[in-house]
């Protein structure tokens, strides 16, 4: 264990000198299992883990995913999702918060990034809510939340991560994501209604659709329907595996993209490099987090964290509830994808050696990703806010972000004390 504890300080200390971590973990892992078991076997190692990472069947899914989700993101199907959200609750105190939180799920379905959600929804959701005279903290707050869903709804490509560091399935964590990203929507909506009880000048209400205008907007939303309906349906009823599926998601965003006249050659070959750029990113991070989890396996820290925590936390639930609290600490200080690639060699053997299902920690683990992605001080989806936001100020969104982030801790609580919630629907695609 003493190996490990040395590795992590280690990788913490080459982060602060500003060594990216994928290169830190990388680093560590060599340096430690030369030192380990000699450097041969380490370089041998490394090698193999390099090889098969970047020629894995199943790590195609990424890609594939990254590129439905900018196809969708230039074909302008938020707009129509917010529109159509936008009907039905635009009326109520905080309707506006509540569409961009809705419409955020839907683009979800077709897009598993939440930096690009969150995005995309800045673009479409602020603009109306400034017009209506919404504050910018209930604006930028509720766009920033309903951002994270991006990574919870699916398809996800921090699943995909967490499913091959883990050797979980991953269209069945794609399926355990659906009902906990309703409970995600529900929780986030209920944070505006808290808001705009305690001020209803926060959220003005909009304007009232009628049915046929509702209906309409309803209508016009078909496709993103369809190209989830044809995914995850695909997924869940056994026509196709993940990786497959996303090669269907992705042919089917190229055809709508193409047939709605988003696609010039010059968007194309900017949807393709933004791609190309953002696989390269995670397949790096990724090798990276591979070799330092193969140091990592060959200590004794994963048996030796189980039965400390079981120390002090006889009852397997509460070392769960252990692990939650020190990812939250995380989250407020550490880059989300960096943390979870980090801490999951250590934290997953004690998962499973306590007999918890796989894919329910899954979903703890994105739950706490989108928790970190709206934290401050280094909420990834606050600065992506702010870059697109210059005359709203870092601390008017870090404000407005803090009721969402007690929300989502809240509905971790219930994630955590109803596992069913995560596991009903997978559990149906074994009959």
């Amino acid at each position: 264990m003493i190996e490990a504890s040395l590795g992590f300080l280690a990788v913490f200390a080459l982060a602060l000198l500003r060594i990216p971590i994928a290169l830190a973990m990388a680093i560590v892992g060599i340096t430690g299992l030369g030192l380990m078991r000699g450097w041969s076997p380490a370089f041998a190692s490394t090698s193999q883990v390099i090889f098969e990472t970047g020629f894995a069947y199943v790590l195609s899914v990424i890609p594939l995913f990254v590129l439905m989700g900018n196809l969708v993101a230039r074909a302008g199907m938020a707009r129509e999702l917010y529109t159509a959200a936008n009907a039905f609750v635009g009326h109520r105190k905080g309707g506006l918060a509540m569409a961009s939180v809705i419409a955020s799920g839907g683009f979800s379905c077709i897009c598993g990034s939440s930096i690009a959600t969150a995005a995309t929804m800045t673009r479409v959701a602020y603009p109306e809510m400034k017009r209506h005279g919404y504050q910018d903290t209930l604006a930028t707050g509720s766009i920033a939340a309903g951002g994270t869903l991006g990574i919870l709804i699916p398809p996800s490509t921090i699943m995909v991560i967490y499913g091959i560091m883990t050797e979980t399935d991953i269209g069945k964590l794609f399926i355990a994501g659906v009902l906990p990203g309703l409970v995600a929507i529900a929780c986030l909506c209920a944070a505006v209604v808290y808001i705009t009880w305690r001020d209803p000048l926060a959220g003005p209400p909009g304007e009232r659709f009628n049915w046929a205008q509702r209906l309409a907007a309803l209508r016009s939303i078909w496709a993103v329907l369809l190209l989830f309906a044809l995914v995850i349906g695909g997924i869940y009823g056994g026509v196709f595996t993940a990786t497959e599926g996303a090669g269907v998601g992705a042919s089917g965003a190229f055809l709508f993209a193409l047939l709605r006249g988003a696609l010039t050659p010059r968007v194309l070959m900017d949807i393709l490099v933004d791609s190309t750029r953002t696989t390269a990113m995670l397949f790096t991070i990724l090798i990276g987090a591979m070799i330092f989890t193969s140091f990592v396996n060959f200590t004794s820290m994963p048996g030796d964290l189980r039965d400390f925590l079981l120390q002090f936390s006889p009852h397997p639930i509460m070392v769960v509830v252990v692990m939650m609290v020190i990812y939250v600490a995380l989250g407020l200080v550490m880059e989300e994808l960096s943390m979870v690639l980090l801490t999951i060699p250590v934290f997953f053997p004690v998962i499973t050696g306590l007999g918890f299902d796989p894919v329910w920690f899954g979903v703890l683990i994105v739950t706490i990703v989108e928790i970190g992605m709206i934290s401050p001080p280094v909420g990834m989806n606050l600065f992506v806010m702010n870059s697109l936001l210059p005359l709203v100020k870092l601390k008017t969104i870090f404000q407005g972000v803090w009721p969402f982030v007690m929300a989502d801790v809240v509905r971790l609580g219930i994630l955590i004390a109803f596992p069913a919630i995560s596991l009903w629907l997978p559990s149906l695609m074994n009959r």
